[in-house]
């Protein structure tokens, strides 16, 4: 006897097709092949307690059961149910007509209890792919699969509802859900606000450059000053994810298993912040079986380095090529799996080791070495690679106690969606969608300059030092605040409040 079913193996943010076969003799030897990974050999222990649980008796037979491509690396519980349900046909409990129509992933309790899973998003995608009329899940993952319009969602909560659907007993209402509606519903909601934030406003300024731009930033400034503050309320001035932004962004928190019960899709842009003791395979991802890091689970949204000087310089490093690429690679030895990370950084350090060099009301105790050694943590190409700098300076006293509150996030969020729907005008079919993801050769083209502003950048490269990429960087921010200023051309002042933004890249920042 031969039965198949089809299931799915994630790989990287894509789902795999995988067909289950299983053959059944006289005997009592069982063997699962085809690269399974320790969770996938313990389901023959799961399956069987469901099995007896639920009034089934286990197949006495000798049964193989492979896992095609045999060359895939199968690995999670989500195979428990394909797995059962083959089993249930060898013993006769389950009939083959539905078998071919549908794809199957779910986790079993020991109960017959169905356990969400993650990837499920990804696993959809691919059930549509391969033409199935539908696919068979934990009730848990029903509103994240239903995203995915064209295929029947069929969600059960137990093992014995799925027999009774596949052998016709008992129907099952597919799952669905009116994407836009759902999208309109969840999206935008926070209980935060730049109205909170009192005084800084040339911070507030650069802030509002960087979302219109996606330009990366970097604030310098003692202890207390809102630097973290001030970076935890960026994301509610970018502009709205867009529906495809949200299916991609939703694709990898579902890979994550970041997805909560019955969510369906990721509709505020993710703001990651990972802790200074992170490693680099957790920033950038990979580990023995590949996952995303927090650069991937910041995609289209925020990646926020506080302290960044207390991070490991070698970590740091790793980010400067997805900074350039906006997409990380991950070799193994028998795959390669690629991860998009477009996302912003946003990263915030002290002035130095005590925090107070170049603060008015209180001395710095660290000597000029300790200070230079403390600034050089973050090295010269990460710092060419992050548009705008800029030192935060402690707030007055006098302006904590004010009630007038800051503008709000919505009337700086309005500024920054007109400044991008200028930007998605002029990069219309070329695969870029804001300023500071321009080319070389795009910033040729769309941030040419005048014989004023020429000469004024060639003294600002000169007294500064400043790189090759640092001159682009310039010319992407100036033509940021020139869309802002719904400017066709980039003008002097552009450029002076550009390089302005350049503070890091002086000798004497801070002083």
């Amino acid at each position: 006897m031969l039965i198949k079913c089809f299931s799915a193996a994630l790989q990287g943010i894509r789902a795999e097709l995988v067909t289950i076969e299983i053959h059944a003799v006289a005997g009592s030897e069982f063997s699962l092949v085809g690269l399974p990974d320790n969770a996938v050999k313990e389901s023959r222990d799961r399956i069987r307690a469901a099995m007896m649980v639920n009034g089934f008796k286990p197949p006495i037979k000798q049964i193989t059961i492979n896992m095609a491509p045999a060359d895939l690396k199968k690995e999670g519980a989500g195979f428990d149910l394909p797995l059962a349900i083959g089993m249930l046909y060898v013993t006769e409990d389950v009939q083959r007509s539905k078998l071919d129509e549908y794809m199957i992933v779910g986790e079993l309790s020991l109960d017959g209890t169905l356990q969400p899973i993650r990837g499920v998003l990804p696993i959809s995608l691919c059930a549509k792919e391969h033409g199935f009329k539908g696919i068979i899940l934990p009730q848990a993952n029903a509103h994240e699969a239903a995203v995915v319009d064209g295929i029947d969602v069929i969600a059960a909560e137990t093992l014995l509802e799925v027999v009774h659907f596949l052998n016709g007993i008992q129907p099952i209402e597919p799952t669905h859900i009116d994407i836009e509606q759902a999208f309109a519903q969840q999206g935008g909601v926070t209980d935060i606000d730049f109205s909170d934030i009192r005084g800084q406003e040339n911070v507030r300024r650069a802030m509002e450059v960087a979302a219109a731009g996606g330009h990366n930033m970097i604030m310098v400034g003692p202890p207390g000053s809102g630097k973290s503050m001030l970076a935890k309320r960026l994301p509610t001035i970018l502009p709205p994810l867009t529906l495809e932004e949200a299916i991609d962004t939703t694709k990898i928190h579902s890979v994550a298993g970041l997805l909560s019960a019955g969510q369906s899709l990721v509709t505020t842009r993710p703001f990651r912040s990972p802790h200074h003791t992170a490693t680099d395979v957790a920033l950038i991802g990979g580990g023995s079986n590949p996952h995303p890091g927090e650069i991937s689970l910041a995609h289209n949204g925020v990646l926020f380095l506080d302290e960044v000087p207390e991070y490991k310089r070698a970590t740091l490093e790793v980010l400067r090529q997805p900074i350039e690429d906006r997409k990380i690679t991950v070799a193994r030895s028998k795959m390669t799996i690629e991860y998009p990370a477009s996302f912003m950084l946003v990263a915030a350090m002290n002035p130095c080791p005590c925090g107070n060099y170049g603060n008015p009301l209180r001395t710095c105790t660290c000597t000029p070495a300790q200070v230079h050694r403390y600034k050089s943590r973050v090295s010269g190409p990460l710092l060419d690679r992050i548009d705008i700098q800029c030192e935060v300076q402690a707030v007055p006293f006098e302006m904590l106690q004010s009630q007038q509150p800051g503008e709000a996030s919505c009337v700086v969020r309005e500024r920054v969606v007109r400044a991008r729907k200028v930007q998605h005008e002029r990069f219309r079919n070329s695969g870029i969608y804001c300023n500071a993801q321009m080319s070389s050769r795009q910033v040729r083209r769309y941030c040419p300059i005048d014989a004023e502003g020429s000469t004024l950048l060639q003294k600002a490269m000169e007294s500064l030092g400043l790189s090759a990429r640092a001159y682009d960087r310039i010319l992407k921010v100036a033509r940021t605040i020139a869309d802002l200023e719904s400017s066709p051309n980039i003008q002097p002042q552009h450029l002076m409040e550009a390089i302005s933004y350049r503070s890091l890249d002086r000798s004497t920042w801070g002083e």
